[in-house]
This record gives C-alpha cells, structure tokens and sequence, in this order.
C-alpha cells in the first residue's frame, strides 16, 4: 500500500475531449508490485510542468488522521469490519479535507488507490461483506468516485517477484498468492461494473512500454 462542497466534475463518466485539465479526480489501482507509483510519479512531474494545480495523495491517509489510522490498518492485526471502519474513516476525513476542497477549486487530484481498492482488499481478498462496504460507500462518499481509475493489472506471482527484495511488507503485502488472486478478481469486477470510468493497463511489462499505454489510454479519453 503506498503514499499523501459542490463538485466541479460529474461524480462519473468521461471527461469531455475538449476540456482543460481542471477539477478532475484521477485514482490508480493495482495490487502490491503493479508499478503504480512509477507512473503517478511521471504524471505529477509531466502536469506540474505544464502549469497544472496538481494534487498528489494517497489512501488510505491523505490527511494527518487518516495517515494514523493507515498505520493501523497495515500494522496492527484486526477483523475485517474494523479495518473497513477504519478505512472508510481515514476516507471521510481525506474527502472534506483534501479531495472536496482540491477539486472545488479546479486542481487535479491525483490518488494512489481510492474506494476501489476496498472493495478489492477488504471484500473479494478479505471476504467481507459486499453490501456493507457499499453502505458504507454510499454514507462516506455520497456519490463521489474517481473520473477516471487507472487499474494496473498484473499477475500476482510477478507482483510477488517484484516485491521480494523491495521492502518489509506491511500486513497485505505478506499475504499469500490465492490472496492477491481474490484481490485481482475483485479488481475486474469493479471494471466489468464500471468500464467507462476504468482503464485497465497491462503492468506485466517494461516500465517504458506501461508508461506508454498510460499516455496513449489517457489521451484517448482527452486528458
């Protein structure tokens, strides 16, 4: 798991081809050892350069709260409610705190994993209730979503072998194979439910060749 009012933007669909980068939320998605950072990091540095209000954060935390209850989420054992709790928490406070006010004004937010993630980790990985999550959804979020979620997609043995040497994985990141397989199927089935806010993207390759799907994918949706 990695990094930091009346909306600007439709909580869904697709940004219209001919408008600015402005008041957009972009979220990216994948299991541990996808690659997301790398290509969030090119982005921020690619937008900035452009002159954008570009917004880097992160779930869970984005805010001082929410980073607290992060560590407790990745560190500390717990059942599947609480950590959900915790999670939708941390998202409530990032949202009035940091997302809300960010596009408001007409920044671009970047997101390093957002609801998405939940549904994937805590429901298909963890098992835990689906409906529950989508109340909860629906209480913290209220209609909110990302415009568009960059979904890194690959195998977890080669998510695995990338991780081996990376880091002392947290709590997820030393779970088991069929673990990130749940992960993964619960990926696709927030794609399968929502394709015209998903972008999957083939991460089982070179670092160049991910970097440039991401840019052809997002110039296809006009951004």
């Amino acid at each position: 798991m990695e990094h930091a009012a009346t909306p600007s933007t439709p909580a869904h669909g697709t940004p219209p081809d001919a408008a600015p980068l402005r008041g957009r939320f972009l979220s990216f998605e994948g299991i541990d050892g996808a690659g997301k950072t790398t290509h969030i990091d090119a982005l921020e540095q690619r937008w900035r350069a452009a002159g954008l209000d570009v917004v880097r954060t992160r779930e869970p935390g984005g805010t001082a709260l929410a980073e607290r209850l992060r560590e407790l989420v990745l560190h500390q054992p717990m059942d599947a409610l609480t950590e959900a709790l915790l999670i939708f928490a941390g998202r409530r406070d990032h949202l009035q705190q940091v997302i809300e006010p960010a596009l408001h004004r007409g920044a671009l937010v970047l997101c390093d994993r957002f609801t998405d993630a939940t549904f994937a980790y805590q429901g298909a990985g963890r098992g835990f209730d689906m409906a529950t999550l989508q109340q909860l959804e629906q209480w913290v979020q209220q209609g909110r979503q990302p415009d568009l979620t960059l979904w890194f997609d690959i195998p977890p043995a080669v998510a695995a072998e990338r991780l081996a040497s990376a880091r002392q994985p947290d709590r997820f990141e030393a779970m088991d194979q069929a673990f990130f397989e749940r992960v993964n199927a619960g990926y696709r089935a927030r794609q399968q439910a929502e394709p015209q806010r998903f972008l999957r993207i083939d991460a089982n390759q070179s670092v160049d060749a991910v970097a440039r799907a991401v840019q052809a994918e997002l110039a296809a949706r006009g951004w």
